[in-house]
């Protein structure tokens, strides 16, 4: 406890709560303030200007991070015929369909994604209840219900994340690990960045990115700033 406790008067002392840095700053210091022993996940959470209650204010999408997630996904791929052996030839982890449906609805989650061939949502969309609060149901909008089974599952091997705008109208997802390089990290988040200021939609007035902070699993958060 004593131990945890001088961590914690270290990162008071490494990083000014009230102060915005540059990315570059935020990442240096993220990695001098970790403690622990195991790789850390990098998250960037955005605040933003926008009422979710308007369907043109609900920001989603995804994108591939130009140097991954450091992390490996499994994907189930939901669909029949060719699909199927489209899938598995992209590296699906799991291919098929009524029999993993049955399997989901049983209390099945061993995957982090699904794809799912458009003429399975049919069927899948039964599942919304499971799938939905877990955020697993596939959406075109993130790329994950699409007839190009190979090319969703090989992007999502590559590192593609999804982000989506909450009720609270903060914008949480991850850039990579602690243990990638500096300018990597910078990297990722400058293309999420990117993509996260063009979705500003046309009804917001003012300031759209209200506050942003780089944190990591164990670490402190660190104001950013989008410049």
């Amino acid at each position: 406890m004593a131990k945890l406790s001088k961590n914690r008067k270290n990162l008071a002392e490494l990083v000014d709560r009230e102060q915005v840095y540059s990315i570059s700053e935020a990442v240096e210091l993220l990695k001098k303030s970790s403690y622990v022993k195991f790789d850390e996940t990098v998250e960037v959470s955005y605040h933003l200007n926008v009422d979710t209650r308007h369907a043109d204010q609900q920001i989603r999408g995804a994108m591939v991070l130009p140097h991954g997630t450091g992390r490996s996904q499994k994907v189930l791929v939901i669909a029949n015929g060719a699909k199927e052996e489209e899938a598995k030839a992209a590296g699906a982890d799991y291919v098929g369909n009524a029999e993993y449906l049955e399997k989901i609805q049983g209390g099945w989650f061993d995957f982090d994604v699904i794809v799912a061939t458009p003429d399975m949502m049919g069927e899948l969309g039964k599942l919304g209840r499971v799938l939905g609060p877990k955020g697993l149901m596939p959406n075109p909008k993130t790329g994950t219900v699409t007839m190009d089974v190979a090319k969703a599952v090989e992007e999502i091997k590559k590192g593609k994340i999804e982000y989506r705008v909450d009720k609270e109208s903060n914008l949480n997802t991850i850039i990579g690990k602690l243990s990638f390089e500096d300018d990597k990290l910078v990297e990722n988040f400058k293309a999420l960045n990117d993509v996260v200021i063009k979705s500003r939609p046309a009804a917001v007035k003012g300031t759209f990115v209200k506050n942003l902070v780089l944190t990591s699993t164990m670490g402190p958060g660190i104001k950013v700033s989008i410049d």
